[in-house]
């Protein structure tokens, strides 16, 4: 029995052939692709490419514009299954990182990236409706650690392979591409024929849906994306640029990443669970504001890579945000609002490495400044998280009372 012959419900399915073990296994099979392609990725332009500042902007919006269209996910769900889509994402990442080293020119780069993202992009849009339409309310943020600390494996699989043996066996670009994609599509195969099709539980909205009582998921979606981008483009790159980490380097650096995340992820998981969303979110912003300002003065290259481990690791509080989604939202908006929380999430994301990588070249120092900038505007939005959000109960500002929800509107 396989995905093409069996569905089974999400609540009936139990031990390893559980959904919560395939979403696992599904980030994990993500990270062996993205986690080696980031790894490789500023020092293949840097080295192999001659890239400065500008031509990493222009990259980055080129990687960043998939996420923005993940609104249209919910179109192609009018023909094919979340599951499926999440099957097809992951194809798609696996063979744009597979062919990335056999095209060696900036616009050979830009495509295999757009093919990559286009993957990775509606990869995660999918993982995270299923999360939330397969998760129960009360642990799903315990259940998001754990699958966040699988792909945290995942990633130390690939760092480790990558600082270990690049330079004992000087292998090339072309090669540890080839073999990061080639994972992916191996795991590919095994889930397809391993897992059935999962229904998902509350028939899903096949239109766009954007409600007045989301607004501040939405606003905190939009500077996560922002501000995330500071981090994911401009961070890794000053290390290259500035610091002069080689690939075994960058690798070791991400090691302790993904060792981090491992061990951190579920706890932090369960810590949401009990403390509540905004008191995590009050936290990671908070911790932000100070990295991103030491960012700006750093000179030590120890102390740089001492804040990139720091700030990867706050990354992983931002459950936060898709729980508290999850406890206000309508079950049926779920799939669709994954999709445009994805595009709010990178409008942002697409101009500002392009616009900030010209910064770069002037002042990299503002750059980090202008992070902890966006950190200080996403802290002021997670003091509106209520402490019990729910249907009726989406801010502080809410004012619930009877026939106050309206989920459906």
């Amino acid at each position: 029995m396989s995905y093409f012959t069996q569905n089974a419900h999400p609540n009936e399915a139990t031990g390893w052939r559980s959904p919560v073990v395939l979403l696992m296994i599904m980030a994990g099979a993500m990270q062996l692709s993205f986690a080696a392609w980031w790894n490789l990725m500023n020092n293949f332009a840097v080295q192999e490419l001659d890239f400065t500042g500008r031509e990493i902007g222009i990259q980055q919006s080129i990687r960043e514009i998939p996420g923005f269209l993940s609104f249209l996910a919910v179109y192609l769900l009018l023909i094919m299954r979340e599951q499926t889509l999440a099957y097809v994402s992951l194809l798609l990442l696996g063979v744009g990182v597979a062919v990335t080293g056999y095209f060696p020119t900036a616009i050979g780069f830009y495509i295999t990236t757009l093919i990559m993202s286009i993957g990775f992009h509606y990869y995660e849009t999918m993982a995270q409706s299923l999360s939330l339409q397969w998760l129960p309310k009360a642990t799903a943020a315990a259940s998001m650690g754990k699958i966040l600390a699988v792909g945290a494996f995942a990633q130390l699989i690939a760092y480790g392979v990558i600082f270990l043996a690049w330079k004992m066996f000087e292998l090339s670009f072309t090669v540890v591409f080839a073999i990061a994609g080639g994972l992916t599509l191996v795991v590919l195969v095994f889930l397809i024929f391993a897992y059935p099709h999962f229904r998902e539980g509350v028939p899903q909205h096949k239109k766009l849906i954007l409600r007045k009582r989301y607004w501040l998921y939405y606003a905190l979606t939009f500077m996560a994306g922002a501000r995330r981008q500071i981090f994911t483009v401009f961070a890794g790159f000053l290390m290259v640029e500035r610091f002069g980490y080689d690939v075994h380097e960058v690798a070791g650096l991400f090691l302790l990443n993904g060792a981090f995340n491992m061990v951190l992820a579920p706890k932090i998981g369960k810590l949401i669970v009990r403390f509540g969303e905004r008191k995590a979110l009050v936290l990671e912003y908070v911790g932000l504001v100070l990295v991103f300002i030491c960012y700006a003065f750093v000179t030590n290259a120890t102390l740089a890579a001492s804040l990139y481990v720091i700030d990867h690791a706050f990354f992983a509080i931002a459950i936060a945000i898709k729980t508290y989604f999850q406890k206000i939202a309508d079950p049926k908006d779920i799939a669709s609002t994954a999709g445009v929380s994805f595009t709010i999430n990178h409008i942002a994301a697409v101009g500002i490495p392009a616009a900030f990588g010209y910064l770069y070249l002037e002042d990299e120092g503002l750059v980090f400044i202008l992070g902890a900038g966006m950190a200080v505007i996403s802290l002021i939005l997670a003091m509106l998280v209520p402490r019990d959000p729910e249907a009726g109960n989406e801010t502080v500002l809410t004012r619930p009372g009877p026939g106050a929800v309206q989920p459906a509107e």
